[in-house]
């Protein structure tokens, strides 16, 4: 998946470069951007066209603002000083340096992620965000930073190792998660239980002992650890395909893209996702779960524009 999405934006971006190099050859050195009105200048970006903020308007504006979620503690939440913390926020917070900018952070549900984008509330999104086919259809994906898979987890006394088991029991899935999306189209006959929040899903489960939880594996490892006891059983650690986490931004936002990639190749080159485990998710999984969940992005992926510096004759 990460693959393909890369190589479209790598076709986009050869498109892009190719038709510089023309204008430029045609028009001598003077650059410039021109719409369909006939406007030129640098405020004509895609920006004015589709509502999201260019890589200039964010720079200028001297912040991005980037969605993650509040309530899923060890990747995004909000601690005792009101302060969000966890490892996709050390992320962003390490975006907004790199980038020169402050962070401004927009808590968001697995639910409105999508449309976040869309309406364009947010410039980037940050959040335990899966990729799959239909999110690609809906917005840009950037190279993934973790894996993850699908997990089932059920009270001590009721514990689930197969769906077979659950019979009529109640599966309750946050709406919006791949788990929803999976078990609607592979397992239609279950009784789903949708909430819109993380919170309101837990809570729910937590009143019924009968039913089970379906959702990312690492959100139900973590949970399980920090009830303090042995209620719960993730007896279902991988379901279906395994997956990947990954940045996104607004479709067609390549610039903001591009950099965003660029940025995750040279924070894999730091190991820096090693580090961001060791310090937000190590007291909750361990160091056996290290390799498994966290991924470098490959420096190797790295693209790059050829610089111009000079006129074409």
């Amino acid at each position: 998946m990460a693959t393909s999405i890369s190589r479209r934006h790598f076709l986009a971006t050869a498109a892009t470069t190719a038709a510089l190099l023309g204008s430029i050859a045609l028009g001598g050195c003077s650059i410039s951007a021109t719409t369909d009105g006939g406007n030129s200048g640098s405020d004509s970006g895609a920006s004015d066209q589709s509502g999201f903020r260019s890589l200039d308007d964010i720079k200028n504006s001297g912040k991005i603002v980037i969605g993650v979620f509040s309530d899923k503690s060890p990747f995004g939440y909000v601690d005792e000083n009101g302060e969000y913390q966890g490892y996709d926020v050390e992320l962003a917070r390490q975006i907004g340096t790199d980038l020169g900018v402050d962070v401004e952070f927009v808590s968001t549900e697995a639910a409105n992620r999508v449309e976040y984008l869309e309406t364009n509330k947010v410039d980037l999104i940050l959040a335990n965000f899966t990729v799959t086919d239909e999110r690609a259809e809906k917005v840009d994906l950037a190279e993934p930073y973790m894996n993850v898979a699908l997990g089932v987890v059920s009270h001590k006394d009721n514990v689930v190792t197969d769906l077979s088991q659950v019979g009529d029991r109640t599966v309750i899935v946050i709406s919006g998660t791949t788990a929803e999306t999976y078990l609607t189209k592979h397992n239609p006959d279950l009784k789903l239980e949708k909430y819109d929040t993380y919170a309101a899903a837990k809570t729910a489960f937590e009143n019924n002992k009968d039913a089970v939880w379906a959702n990312d594996n690492t959100e139900f490892i973590a949970f399980a650890k920090s009830s303090g006891s042995d209620e719960y059983v993730v007896g279902i650690d991988e379901l279906g395909d395994k997956d990947t986490v990954a940045p996104a931004v607004a479709k067609g936002n390549s610039e903001l893209l591009d950099w965003v990639n660029n940025e995750l190749y040279t924070l894999g080159g730091k190991k820096f996702f090693h580090a961001d485990y060791e310090k937000t998710l190590l007291d909750t999984y361990g160091a056996d779960y290290e390799d498994t969940l966290v991924l470098e992005p490959a420096a190797k992926q790295r693209r790059a524009l050829p610089a111009i510096s000079a006129c074409l004759i």
